[in-house]
């Protein structure tokens, strides 16, 4: 149930992670990295590009453990 509940909050934010970075057409994230680069510069745009690859990566490896662990006790 708890490892159910969990992969429901890990889904759902992998996809909003996915859809806040910038892709080459800077999709849904302009919006956002648009108004931080005259902000605050070039540079810490780059770094939230930076956080977005990280937090997808580690969503993805939580979204696949949680996935084989519902699957394995269900």
């Amino acid at each position: 149930m708890v490892a159910t509940v969990l992969l429901v909050i890990v889904s759902i934010s992998l996809i909003a992670v996915v859809l806040l970075q910038s892709g080459k057409s800077a999709g849904l994230s302009g919006a956002i990295s648009g108004g931080a680069e005259q902000l605050v510069g070039k540079q810490k745009a780059r770094g939230l590009d930076a956080v977005l690859s990280k937090a997808t990566v580690v969503l993805a490896v939580l979204f696949f453990v949680l996935t084989v662990t519902v699957a394995y006790f269900l």
